[in-house]
């Protein structure tokens, strides 16, 4: 496999990373969706979009974002729901809460909810 190459699970197929694919966003950090009412915290980044084209073309053709840029993971939540979430860079933002997430895998992954963040779990880091 060439440089800058992997291998998607959700693609199930190889996905090229630009050379260059700055994250603005970090493993454990609370973020909030720019458009929809959901927040959750992060725990994989992908350098690009990593996920099957038939997920994509599900996405409103007027919201749908690029495919070039960091797409996180998230363990989100909203009112009344806990889920996983895959959201492109440009569609989140800060939490201004600055508080916990309350989803039921949080726990699984990371430790305590301090200094505004999440620290993975040692034995899931690399």
């Amino acid at each position: 496999m060439e440089r800058g190459n992997y291998i998607s699970a959700q693609a199930g197929r190889p996905i090229i990373a630009p050379p260059i694919s700055e994250a603005r966003f970090a493993i454990g950090e609370v973020v909030r969706h720019r458009l929809f009412d959901f927040r959750g915290v992060i725990f994989d980044i992908d350098p690009v979009f990593a996920n099957s084209d038939e997920w994509y073309q599900s996405i409103p053709e007027d919201v749908r974002p690029q495919k070039d840029q960091p797409f996180y993971h998230l363990l989100a939540e909203n009112g009344e729901n806990s889920y996983v979430a895959y959201v492109s860079q440009q569609n989140l933002v800060t939490d201004s809460e600055a508080g916990p997430v309350d989803h039921p895998s949080v726990r699984d992954m990371f430790e305590a909810f301090r200094d505004g963040r999440y620290r993975l779990r040692r034995k899931l880091s690399h």
